[in-house]
C-alpha cells in the first residue's frame, strides 16, 4: 500500500486512526482491501484539491453503492465549488504579489544602475 500510493506507513496508520481506512488486522500486519485502496485514491485526490481530512471523511461516510450516491455527489460538488473559489482567490493574490515583486525588482535595478553610474563619474 505504501509503495502503491507513495505514502509512509505512518500516513496509513494516521488515516486509520482518523477512520478513513479500515484494514483487516492480523497481529501486527494490516491487510488493505480493494475498498481501502479505492478510499485511499479518494483521500489523496481530496487532499490534492485541498479538502480537509474531515471533509474527506464525511464524503467517504456518505458513500452508498448504487443510486444512493446522490447526497455524496451533491456534498462533493458543493465542497469542490468552494475549494475552486478558494484556489482562484489564492491564484489572484499570488498574481498580484508576483506583479508587485516584478515592479520592485525593476525599481531596484534602476536604483542600482543609477547608483553605479554616479559612482563611476566620481
Amino acid at each position: 500500500m505504501c509503495n502503491e500510493f507513495d505514502v509512509t506507513a505512518r500516513t496509513l496508520r494516521f488515516y486509520e486512526a482518523k477512520e478513513l481506512l479500515f484494514p483487516e488486522r492480523q497481529g501486527q500486519k494490516r491487510l488493505f482491501s480493494k475498498r481501502d485502496r479505492a478510499r485511499m485514491k479518494l483521500i489523496l485526490r481530496g487532499k490534492r484539491f485541498g479538502f480537509s481530512l474531515e471533509e474527506i471523511r464525511q464524503l467517504l461516510e456518505m458513500y452508498r453503492p448504487g443510486d444512493a450516491q446522490l447526497p455524496q455527489l451533491r456534498k462533493a460538488y458543493q465542497i469542490a465549488i468552494e475549494r475552486l473559489g478558494d484556489l482562484e482567490q489564492k491564484r489572484a493574490d499570488l498574481d498580484a504579489i508576483i506583479t508587485d515583486l516584478h515592479d520592485q525588482i525593476k525599481w531596484g535595478e534602476r536604483l542600482l544602475e543609477s547608483m553605479a553610474s554616479v559612482s563611476h563619474t566620481q
